[in-house]
């Protein structure tokens, strides 16, 4: 196995490494109705997922000042229901592998840290070592820099993996390597018209990039 390719690695949480979209869906009239935004046609879904994030918060109507009461609040409601939610497939195993490589992880994510605790479980959330959670929704760039600094680690020597239009944005904008997942919110062409550095289709590719073929095969 060759040696890894970075010494960290940034998670995003929601729709990288927790398959909580159809949760958020399922909840998102209801905060159209409590926070006064237009509601989600189901036939609306999958256009959506075409649109960068600052695309769809103007779709919905939703002004940024409501942005982090809305965050809150969703935390909240999902802090009751961590049950319905589970890890995507070869999520384990990968934080497992990158790990025992002598990897290491933080995970950068809106969500709350008790929320991301308790859908990871103890096993997964030992393996991280640096939470920065309740970041704004466009504040991530601040997050990352933030773990740079703690963890003593230069732009060159780390990486920034998520699923969101935003994850890309904010990795450019410190300097870090950006790597775009394809199984979470947003679709491919929206992500491939920001130019990540690296496209993923599966959390195996991950492991292949990062550790070498050996470590990809035995996920």
């Amino acid at each position: 196995m060759m040696s890894p390719r970075y010494r960290l690695v940034i998670f995003d949480f929601d729709g990288t490494l927790a398959d909580s979209g159809d949760w958020f869906l399922s909840v998102s009239d209801h905060l159209a109705e409590r926070f006064k935004f237009r509601k989600v046609a189901a036939d609306e879904v999958e256009s959506l997922r075409g649109k960068t994030s600052s695309e769809v918060i103007r779709h919905l109507g939703i002004p940024r000042w409501k942005l982090p009461a809305i965050g809150r609040y969703t935390h909240g409601l999902l802090a009751q229901q961590t049950d319905r939610i589970a890890l995507f497939e070869g999520v384990s195993a990968l934080l497992e592998q990158l790990a025992a490589s002598g990897v290491r992880i933080a995970l950068v994510t809106s969500n709350a840290e008790n929320n991301a605790r308790a859908i990871l479980g103890p096993a997964n959330a030992a393996l991280i070592e640096r939470f920065e959670c309740g970041a704004s929704l466009f504040g991530k760039a601040r997050r990352y820099r933030r773990v740079l600094r703690k963890c003593d680690i230069a732009q060159h020597e780390a990486i920034s993996i998520g699923d969101e239009t935003r994850d890309v944005v904010a990795a450019k904008k410190v300097g870090i390597c950006s790597g775009a997942v394809l199984w979470g919110y947003a679709n491919r062409d929206v992500l491939a018209r920001l130019e990540p550095d690296l496209l993923f289709d599966t959390p195996e590719q991950v492991l292949h990039h990062l550790l070498g073929e050996s470590a990809a095969l035995a996920a």
